[in-house]
């Protein structure tokens, strides 16, 4: 008969569970090297969540002459990754049974979108190991001298990245918005070019999305730039220019006396 006393198999996990969350220290996240990382791992969720789950619709109508002809409205859906020239449309014919014709609309602007969706992927990745670490093995990253001075490289290749890469989706987002509204479709549109045809503005594209996107891409990067210096705090350059600082101010004041 088995002791009641006796731990089961089920109560290890529970265990192991409590000895990892109890070897965290939550304290850490209220100081402003911790809490820093908290947002940049959010930001970053937003950036990449905000770009990449884009889509919008764009259209126009086409109505030909004559009493018997009917409106022809046209819808463009388009989204992530923005390559446009693979995003078909159908353009109505006005001379008598012609078939409708295929055309598509113009541009590629996945580089500058997949870039920033890219980053916002690894800076949440980072964002997350750099907080078990901060949490978990604190003492690890206080005695490893290499740690900290990592830490500090990527953060600034990381604030470099997301200015570039906001500036960049910037530049693209308003070429996407020129190139997919009703008024670039009308353009590229021959039948609209012929006489006694009226072609008027369809569904015009909802950017908003889009648009803070951008806005979150300025802020991370923002917060990864002001997280520099704390970063930089931790690392042996700054522990080294620190007694310098007391010495010259103990040398100014024997000076004094």
């Amino acid at each position: 008969m088995a002791e009641s006393g006796a731990p089961s198999g089920g109560d290890k996990a529970p265990r192991l569970q409590d000895r990892v969350l109890a070897g965290m220290r939550w304290g850490r996240l209220q100081e402003p090297l911790g809490f820093v990382k908290v947002l940049e791992w959010l930001f970053a969720i937003f950036a990449f969540g905000a770009c990449g789950s884009f889509s919008g619709e764009s259209g126009a109508t086409v109505k030909c002459s004559g009493e018997t002809k009917e409106m022809s409205a046209i819808s463009v859906q388009f989204g992530y990754p923005f390559r446009l020239y693979q995003i078909p449309f159908e353009m109505p014919e006005c001379d008598g049974d012609a078939e409708p014709r295929t055309l598509h609309l113009v541009g590629d602007f996945s580089a500058p979108a997949e870039f920033f969706v890219t980053l916002g992927v690894f800076s949440f990745l980072y964002a997350m190991a750099a907080l078990v670490l901060y949490l978990r093995f604190h003492s690890l990253y206080s005695d490893n001298k290499k740690l900290p001075f990592t830490d500090f490289c990527v953060t600034v290749c990381f604030a470099f990245f997301w200015l570039v890469a906001a500036a960049a989706w910037g530049k693209g987002l308003s070429d996407v918005k020129a190139a997919t509204r009703p008024s670039s479709i009308i353009a590229a549109m021959s039948v609209c070019q012929g006489h006694d045809v009226v072609c008027n503005a369809g569904a015009t594209p909802a950017m908003g999305l889009a648009n803070i996107s951008v806005l979150f891409g300025f802020i991370n990067f923002l917060l990864w730039a002001g997280n520099c210096w704390f970063v930089f705090k931790e690392t042996t350059w700054h522990a080294q220019a620190e007694p310098r600082g007391d010495s010259a101010a103990e040398q100014g004041a024997i000076d004094k006396q």
